[in-house]
């Protein structure tokens, strides 16, 4: 009787640990890590290396998705927007599929003139546990995640309603806290190693 008392809490201790393992990789995460990626030209990009911008976004893409492609103009216009205020802004291919020749293509094809790394094991996409493209992290200088979620509600330009992304940059700028500080991104999976 003792021993099957045993067994049951050992049963049950190990059930809760597993538990805890399986969900802890679903759980938002607040904070990250400081990253080393590399962009289509082979220049290393550190996120230390924007630690003096009043914000760091992180946006993760693709080349073949066709919700992250709808907003390839509108991110362009963000970062011309709000660069030049000292707000950085800092693309993540973290599909397997996509080589950074495809990226590097895509990226002039379209115009993209911010820095866009390729996140060749989806390591960084691990980290923020980033699931689509798009799907954006706004980042202040501890790396301390303000905003995490879509760019804005619709695909379809004429449709959107709410800009969440600069919404979030502008209350940044002007001193304040994020007030919408998630919400639901949505886009293709990021097609992992």
């Amino acid at each position: 009787m003792i021993l099957r008392k045993f067994i049951s809490f050992k049963t049950i201790t190990f059930i809760l640990f597993l538990s805890v393992v399986v969900f802890a990789n679903y759980l938002p995460v607040d904070q990250v890590k400081n990253f080393i990626l590399t962009d289509y030209n082979g220049k290393e990009h550190s996120l230390s290396d924007y630690k003096n911008s009043k914000a760091i976004v992180i946006m993760f893409i693709a080349t073949e998705c066709p919700v992250s492609n709808a907003y390839n103009s509108r991110m362009e216009d963000l970062f011309k927007q709000y660069n030049p205020k000292n707000i950085s802004f800092l693309g993540i291919n973290s599909n397997k599929a996509e080589s950074v020749e495809m990226i590097k293509e895509h990226a002039v094809e379209n115009g993209l003139t911010f820095t866009i790394l390729k996140d060749k094991d989806n390591v960084v996409a691990d980290e923020f546990k980033a699931s689509f493209t798009p799907e954006v992290y706004v980042l202040n200088s501890e790396y301390d995640i303000l905003y995490h979620g879509r760019i804005d509600n619709s695909k379809n330009v004429a449709d959107v309603v709410t800009q969440d992304l600069k919404n979030a940059l502008d209350e940044i700028l002007a001193g304040k806290e994020v007030t919408n500080k998630t919400t639901k991104a949505f886009g293709c999976s990021i097609k992992r190693v």
